[in-house]
């Protein structure tokens, strides 16, 4: 099992910029990517983007490309996301983790371990 630990959220203005943390602990070498997702009140939770963890492959959704960026962490077992000309669409609970399967997906059930989440409010 991995252990995951979001940080960074808050609240910022629109048109600003926010870098969220992903810190892996347990069982990171069975991992194979890392995601992040965001669940808005009301609907459902949505892919946002994700990385692979050995190769560097990254993958974003639509809604967010040229605006956020996912990263490895430098050496630490860590993924940021980088957020940047925030709008207030963006705002939801932002949930990293961690997939051990070989290929890429994009939907919340093909992640195996998640991330107690952390709030981000962009206000216009």
């Amino acid at each position: 099992q991995v252990q995951l630990v979001e940080s960074g959220g808050g609240l910022v203005q629109a048109g600003g910029s926010l870098r969220l943390s992903c810190a892996a602990s347990g069982r990171t070498f069975s991992i194979n990517f890392i995601g992040w997702f965001r669940q808005a009140p009301g609907k459902e939770r949505e892919f946002v983007a994700a990385l692979n963890w050995s190769g560097g492959s990254t993958y974003y959704a639509d809604s967010v490309k040229g605006r956020f960026g996912i990263s490895r962490d430098g050496a630490k077992s860590a993924v940021a996301l980088q957020m940047n000309n925030l709008k207030p669409e963006d705002t939801a609970v932002y949930y990293c983790a961690a997939r051990m399967g070989d290929s890429y997906r994009a939907y919340p059930t093909a992640y195996n371990d998640w991330g107690q989440g952390t709030q981000v409010t962009v206000s216009s």
